[in-house]
């Protein structure tokens, strides 16, 4: 975690709260985490030095044009500052910010197939009956499980996962 990125993300939260952007901001940040991650093409140009500053700007501005002005002049800001390659990392810290000021954690839950509404709706009920707060969910599929769930909230692990169930069966068996 770069102490940079949360400075940046601590002021992009902060003119949000006064602009009482902070959803569409929000928003903003997850679709830079979700596009960075999916482009092995857009994290080359973030991190090269042999692209001009003017390139990178203009297509960021393309890639993010849906985005809010506060995005926008991110942009222009970390660009100035030769920092745009913690353009990521900074929207990952402004979720975090976002999700603590709003007192909600994010569950991830891995599972064998994709989550359902109804599953969701499920944990996301646990996950306030355990810790007390609310909860977005990020379902990652990971078929090695076989079948049932790993529930992580912050510090807290359930594993209720097929593969969990016969690795300790096989303990208990070889004893």
């Amino acid at each position: 975690m770069s102490r940079a990125a949360v400075r940046y993300a601590k002021a992009v939260l902060s003119l949000a709260q006064e602009q009482k952007a902070t959803d569409g901001i929000q928003q903003d940040m997850n679709s830079i985490i979700d596009t960075i991650d999916a482009s092995a093409e857009l994290r080359m140009l973030l991190n090269s030095p042999l692209i001009k500053n003017e390139v990178k700007r203009e297509s960021l501005r393309q890639i993010f044009k849906d985005t809010t002005n506060t995005t926008q002049n991110l942009f222009d800001v970390l660009i100035a500052n030769k920092r745009v390659s913690l353009l990521g990392e900074v929207a990952k810290q402004y979720i975090a910010l976002y999700n603590k000021l709003n007192n909600t954690q994010v569950a991830t839950v891995t599972s064998a197939v994709p989550l359902n509404e109804a599953m969701r709706t499920k944990v996301l009920a646990k996950v306030k009956e355990f810790t007390g707060y609310n909860a977005t969910i990020e379902n990652i599929v990971d078929e090695s499980i076989i079948g049932g769930f790993i529930l992580r909230v912050g510090d807290l692990q359930y594993n209720a996962s097929v593969a969990s169930k016969l690795t300790s069966l096989r303990r208990e068996l070889s004893n």
